[in-house]
């Protein structure tokens, strides 16, 4: 193992940055960081990153760990051991079109899901495949921990360009669920082992086994949240909109009490009800525009004049300590089970063995071991994911092809989309939207 590391987060101005940092100095001995770069195209953003984070090395009295920012890949990624992705193509001012542009025409407006979460994709295939070639040309044996969004496209996309690439594409939503749950209901998810199945933002546990009870719970959870309903946990506190989402898994519930769904699985069930409850003037990117990003802003704006008091004030989840808990699994060999994307081959037994699937697999030094399930998949499940995925698949032919056909095939398949006339005036709206972004389509 080496004895020093050096890190490079790709969307380093990102605000989820200091949530990362601030797991990879808990784990100091584990992971041994000597060098951090902050890589990103935004200037602005990477320069209040940068103050933010050495701020905080400081506060930590880590004075050894050289801090760097770049907007130049060589420097950026030369001699890097570990690349943590987590980049935003068009950052939020492209996000509020993506939700807003469908919700004009009445359907889904979401990051990831819908038509929006497909015009993201575009928009993130080609930056994703450059920042990529970079990693290869400057540290090819780098191993690269992908949090870019929407995850089963680029995985998608990264599977048929780089199919032997030393890359984890990873959510930590699943640990998000997994963290409310037991913020309401008093589990220790250290003693779980989860069986989950699906595509990104779109699947279902199968079972949460307790090993210190030895059983499995989720029938009990499925109960529980049935009769009682789940409050936002604390990392997520005072945001409305997790919580709406935790009410609208109360109904999934409700409808379908077989399995333990994804929250997300909501635009997909309820898009009318998501359409209705949406205000279309002030979307989710207007939220964090004025919220979390705002706040990053002045914290930034604090330290630089030197502000007393407490200026570093965050919550962060799961999501750094996730990333980072997948780097030393790979560095110490641990073969640590978390929940990934990857080529199907056989994990669901009864579903298309080249789709991009997100299943448990342990993950070690060697790379990533899925773990395959012993049974199918009901057909309930099996169908809404046959026809995403062949959605997905379609929008990824579409960036490559440059076909508008196969992209309008793509939107109008999305399980948001009512039908081919809304998705044909979104994908045009799209079009003008995403001019400086998007291939040619013809």
């Amino acid at each position: 193992m080496k004895d020093s590391l050096k890190v490079t987060i790709a969307g380093g101005g990102s605000t989820y940055t200091p949530g990362i940092v601030k797991s990879m100095l808990a784990q100091q001995k584990l992971f041994p960081l000597a060098e951090l770069v902050l890589y990103d195209i935004d200037q602005q953003k990477n320069d209040d990153m940068y103050v933010i984070i050495n701020y905080m090395l400081e506060q930590e009295g880590r004075s050894e760990i050289k801090l760097t920012q770049t907007l130049d890949p060589k420097e950026a990624f030369t001699n890097c051991d570990f690349v943590f992705s987590q980049i935003r193509v068009g950052s939020f001012a492209m996000r509020e079109k993506d939700e807003k542009i469908p919700l004009k025409h009445g359907c889904v407006g979401q990051e990831t899901c819908g038509m929006g979460g497909f015009a993201y994709g575009l928009r993130t295939i080609g930056p994703m495949l450059e920042l990529i070639g970079f990693i290869q040309k400057y540290a090819p044996s780098a191993w690269i921990l992908n949090y870019t969004n929407p995850e089963s496209i680029v995985s998608e996309c990264v599977r048929r360009v780089y199919p032997h690439i030393r890359m984890i594409c990873a959510c930590d939503m699943t640990i998000s669920i997994e963290e409310t749950i037991c913020d309401n209901f008093g589990y220790d998810r250290s003693n779980w082992t989860p069986t989950y199945y699906g595509l990104n933002h779109f699947g279902w546990y199968r079972s949460i086994y307790d090993n210190a009870r030895g059983c499995d719970v989720m029938p009990e959870i499925i109960q529980k949240i049935k009769e009682k309903g789940m409050q936002v946990a604390d990392f997520n506190a005072g945001d409305t909109t997790w919580q709406e989402a935790w009410d609208n898994l109360r109904k999934q519930l409700e409808f379908f009490p077989d399995a333990l769904p994804n929250n997300y699985l909501e635009y997909y069930l309820f898009p009318d009800d998501k359409v209705s409850h949406a205000d279309p003037n002030y979307t989710r990117a207007n939220m964090i525009m004025d919220g979390r990003l705002k706040h990053t802003q002045e914290m930034a704006y604090k330290i630089r004049h030197h502000d007393k008091g407490e200026i570093l004030t965050f919550n962060f989840g799961e999501h750094g300590n996730y990333i980072v808990d997948m780097a030393v699994s790979i560095l110490h060999n641990l073969r640590k089970r978390f929940i990934v994307l990857v080529a199907n081959n056989g994990a669901i037994p009864n579903f298309r063995p080249d789709a991009v699937v997100e299943v448990p697999a342990y993950i070690s030094a060697v790379g990533v071991e899925p773990v395959a399930l012993r049974e199918p998949i009901p057909n309930f499940h099996k169908g809404m994911m046959e026809g995403q995925n062949a959605a997905e698949q379609l929008l990824v032919d579409g960036y490559f092809e440059k076909s508008y056909m196969k992209v309008l095939q793509a939107f109008t398949m999305n399980l948001t989309t009512p039908s081919a006339n809304r998705a044909k005036a979104v994908l045009d709206d799209m079009i003008v939207a995403n001019k400086e972004y998007w291939p040619q389509l013809s």
